[in-house]
């Protein structure tokens, strides 16, 4: 296919396209003529990847380039290139340095030691996670800390059954591009299907009580 076509197929403006190929994101084109070049599935594939490690990973271009880097080289093991996937992806929150976040950062390291994660050190999501521990103390709500085992409990179900997702996919691309969707837009399926979980418990804790009877459906009213 021309560019003119690629660009019609996956949403990527033609300058935008030509600005991939000069700076090696994109493979070029198998030159027809001086001023013609064909462009086929992989391209295709190659620049969808691009757009969702750009517009839903958040990455910058130098961290596109590494992830596609790796993703090329048949000698980096697939855990590997899915490990600079979900790396690149920026923090959830960023915490101010000093003792509280020191402390977190400890807290976070004795709850990866308690549950035997095999992480690495230094990973931005237990980076993430200290800046939020950080936070709930410092608002007041440092009794919801003591509840990261039960959100851990969680996280590794959910954790389960996006890698069984992930390694569906046959092309390394396709993998890649599984951990990023998953990374991101996964966590927010799983904030909504919290949402709704929350408005679902305290209807059946608290309305239900107050109308003093039991639930729909023959349950009690929580305690």
């Amino acid at each position: 296919m021309r560019i003119g076509e690629l660009s019609r197929r996956s949403g990527v403006p033609v300058p935008t396209i030509k600005f991939y190929v000069r700076e090696r994101l994109l493979p070029a084109g198998e030159l027809t003529s001086p001023n013609q070049a064909d462009y086929g599935p992989d391209h295709e594939r190659r620049l969808r990847l691009i757009r969702v490690l750009l517009e839903v990973g958040g990455l910058s271009l130098a961290a596109i380039a590494e992830v596609l880097e790796a993703a090329d080289d048949p000698e980096q093991p697939v855990i590997r290139v899915l490990g600079r996937a979900a790396e690149g992806v920026p923090p959830l929150s960023e915490g101010e340095a000093g003792p509280e976040l020191e402390q977190a950062r400890e807290d976070v390291a004795e709850l990866l030691r308690r549950r035997g994660w095999q992480v690495d050190e230094g990973a931005s999501a237990a980076e993430s996670l200290a800046g939020v521990v950080a936070a709930l103390r410092g608002v007041g709500h440092g009794g919801l800390v003591d509840l990261m085992d039960v959100y851990a409990d969680a996280a590794e179900k959910v954790a389960g059954a996006d890698l069984d997702y992930v390694m569906s996919r046959v092309a390394r691309e396709e993998l890649v591009e599984g951990v990023v969707v998953g990374t991101v837009l996964g966590e927010a399926m799983f904030g909504a299907l919290r949402r709704l979980a929350h408005e679902d418990v305290s209807v059946r804790r608290y309305e239900s009580r107050a109308a003093g009877g039991p639930l729909a459906g023959g349950g009690a009213a929580g305690a």
